[in-house]
């Protein structure tokens, strides 16, 4: 079924979940339609599903607009996947804010923490947003910049 097929929710709220195979998975299509359905994108929806195909114990998944839980839950759920319903990312923090307030550029922002320079510029244009592995070094970042230092040069 190509993308635009697929009958996406209208509105909704981000959530994570982790998902973990209950029996052998027969029912692969049904669960990446059910997670593409709610704005995840296709192919990180079949990456995620083949992960557990493949033998990986559980997945973490982010899917972008769940209009009802209990209805992707249950879902989920007819897929032969146990699902755990997770705590929220964090919020992406104002990163020009954030490094205006350190008082560097870019470049040394992303040297100092071991970002891709270019992917920062992304973020803070507007044209990219940061993964929830990002957003929380940047959370981290924000509250206490000495321990990633410290973590960064910790041999």
């Amino acid at each position: 079924m190509p993308v635009r097929d697929i009958d996406r929710v209208p509105t909704g709220s981000p959530e994570r979940y982790r998902l973990e195979p209950t029996a052998p998975l027969t029912r692969t299509i049904s669960a990446v339609h059910a997670l593409a359905r709610r704005h995840m994108r296709m192919a990180e929806a079949k990456r995620a599903i083949e992960c557990l195909m493949h033998g990986a114990p559980a997945v973490i998944v982010e899917v972008p607009m769940v209009e009802d839980s209990a209805a992707l839950e249950a879902e989920l759920r007819d897929c032969q996947l146990a699902v755990t319903r997770l705590q929220a990312a964090p919020e992406e923090p104002d990163i020009r804010a954030l490094r205006d307030a350190m008082q560097v550029t870019q470049e040394e922002f992303a040297q100092r923490f071991g970002l891709d320079v270019a992917a920062l510029r992304n973020w803070e244009q507007g044209r990219t947003r940061p993964d929830t592995a990002a957003r929380t070094l940047l959370r981290v970042i924000a509250r206490d910049p000495a321990a990633v230092e410290r973590a960064l040069t910790a041999g």
